[in-house]
Order: structure tokens, then C-alpha cells, then sequence
């Protein structure tokens, strides 16, 4: 198998090709089959007639549940998760938790609050895109 983005030969249960560091199925510019380059939006592979797949694209992110998802469970940062803002969600969590363990509490409590509100403003509209700048669903 060869990777999609730059070429370059993969194992096939790779999750990851270690010269261009993409997913391997997830490129557009080479045959998967053989490596020969091909165009963005070609169906076949001219040179060994393979059947190129579409790269796999996540639908829209729904608005309501990462509102609710925020409310829930924000002080763990699962709807900044959801929305693919995992650094702000690794913030979240370590304010929570380790901000919990040192205050005695207060780090939890600053947690939900920073989660409940980031919901509301979810649901209200504020918050309207996720990581990948795409709008989300009502």
C-alpha cells in the first residue's frame, strides 16, 4: 500500500505513514495501489486502474449536543473534545483534576463552571464552528 498524501510505500494496517506523518488513506495526491500521482479529484488510478476512495470527512458537529455535552460534562472539556479542540479540552481536564487536588476543590468547582458556561454559549450561538472551521448543525 502506498500512502495517499506523499507517495511513499506503507504497511497496510498502518494508522499513520511515517514520512509525511498523515493517515495514509486520508490523501488525495497518489494511488494507493501503485504510488502513481494522481489528480485531487480522480475517480480511477490511470496507471493501474484501481478505484481511488474519496478521503474520509466527519459530517457536521451538532450544536445541540455539544450544548448539552458542555453543560453535563464540561468541567471534564468533552464537548471541547467533541468539537476537536482537544488542547482547550486538556485544559479543561487538568483544571478539574489536578486544579481540584491542590485547592481542595476549588479547581473542580472553576472546572464546571468554565464547562457550564462554554455550554450555554454552545446553545445561545457564540460558540457556532468547530476545529476544523466548519459550521455547526442546528
Amino acid at each position: 500500500m502506498f500512502c495517499r498524501n506523499c507517495g511513499k510505500p506503507v504497511a497496510d494496517q498502518a494508522i499513520m505513514c511515517v514520512s509525511c506523518g498523515c493517515p495514509p488513506r486520508n490523501g488525495t495526491n497518489f494511488c494507493h495501489n501503485c504510488g502513481n500521482a494522481s489528480a485531487p479529484n480522480a475517480a480511477v488510478c490511470v496507471r493501474c486502474g484501481v478505484a481511488l476512495a474519496a478521503p474520509v470527512t466527519a459530517g457536521p458537529k451538532s450544536k445541540l449536543v455539544a450544548g448539552i455535552l458542555g453543560i453535563l460534562l464540561g468541567c471534564f472539556g468533552v464537548h471541547r473534545f467533541y468539537l476537536g479542540y482537544v488542547g482547550i479540552g486538556i485544559a479543561q481536564v487538568l483544571v478539574t483534576v489536578i486544579g481540584g487536588i491542590i485547592t481542595c476543590g476549588l479547581g473542580w468547582a472553576a472546572g464546571w463552571v468554565w464547562g457550564f458556561i462554554e455550554g450555554i454559549l454552545i446553545l445561545v450561538g457564540s460558540f457556532n464552528k468547530d476545529a476544523q472551521g466548519r459550521p455547526l448543525k442546528e
